[in-house]
């Protein structure tokens, strides 16, 4: 036997044994990688849970933050966006519990405005709460709003032309606008003031525009394929619609304009 062979088992050993140092002195190492991993900030967490639709978790987090920092201009309309969310989630039927969130949500967008003008969400979620909130009080309030609507979402697509949220009010806005008939108008401008104007065109354009940025809203697709289905274009409004099945529930309101799509495709469908 060679002296190479007498050594072998020895060699093992030693080999064993080094492996077994080398383990236990990178495994503190990994143990210290894994807890420095980044913890998620509360701003993300409260994000988090709205996406979620975890209400009153969001508004927990967003509100003691508010405290901690009343001077951060993007908490106002998250809260904004949230109150308007919350509105939505009420009981169709509790029309001034509904109102009172929409009315917090106006503040809270009003805030944001005045502590930073610069911040497009900030106008996009005061004409959003703005004009959910004149929807559910009347047609007079709601045209009397309606100029109000308008510069703000101006002045949010002025700050970022891709802001989805003011494109999406913005669709909404032409789209009533078109619905007004030329005598109504007159007479509105004769009695209230300056009447919305805009066609469906405008509209959709808005809308197609909201949805390439955005994919999954689908109250996008819901409103342009009411729009579609005015003008009479039912294969590209049942298509919409169908496409609007497959998205995620990420609103409120997008449970109810789900069941309004269903019965409609199922209407057009017999």
């Amino acid at each position: 036997m060679s002296n190479t062979t007498k050594h072998l088992p020895r060699f093992s050993r030693y080999a064993s044994l080094l492996l077994f140092a080398l383990s236990a002195l990178f495994a503190p190492l990994k143990a210290s990688c894994a807890t420095t991993e980044r913890k998620e900030s509360a701003l993300e967490l409260a994000d988090k849970a709205f996406w979620n639709m975890n209400y009153p978790v969001a508004d927990s987090i967003y509100t003691i933050e508010v405290r901690r920092n009343p001077g951060n201009a993007d908490l106002y309309w998250k809260l904004s966006r949230l109150n308007v969310s919350i509105g939505e989630s009420v009981d169709r039927t509790k029309k001034d519990e509904r109102l009172r969130y929409y009315r917090k949500a106006v503040e809270y967008a009003k805030t944001c405005i005045t502590l930073d003008s610069t911040i497009a969400k900030g106008h996009s979620w005061y004409a959003a709460s703005l004009g959910i909130m004149a929807d559910k009080t009347g047609s007079n309030e709601k045209l009397n709003r309606a100029k109000e609507v308008k510069r703000a979402l101006d002045s949010a697509l002025r700050l970022n032309p891709n802001d989805e949220t003011a494109l999406s009010i913005l669709g909404s806005y032409y789209r009533e606008a078109a619905k007004i008939s030329w005598f109504k108008r007159v007479v509105g401008n004769a009695f209230i003031g300056e009447m919305p104007t805009g066609n469906y065109d405008l509209a959709k354009k808005a809308f197609r525009k909201a949805i390439s940025i955005d994919s999954r809203i689908i109250r996008n697709y819901h409103e342009l394929a009411l729009i579609e289905l005015d003008q009479n274009n039912r294969d590209e409004a049942l298509k919409l619609m169908k496409t609007a099945l497959n998205k995620p529930v990420i609103m409120p309101s997008d449970r109810r304009r789900l069941d309004e799509m269903r019965a409609l495709l199922k209407k057009y469908s017999e």
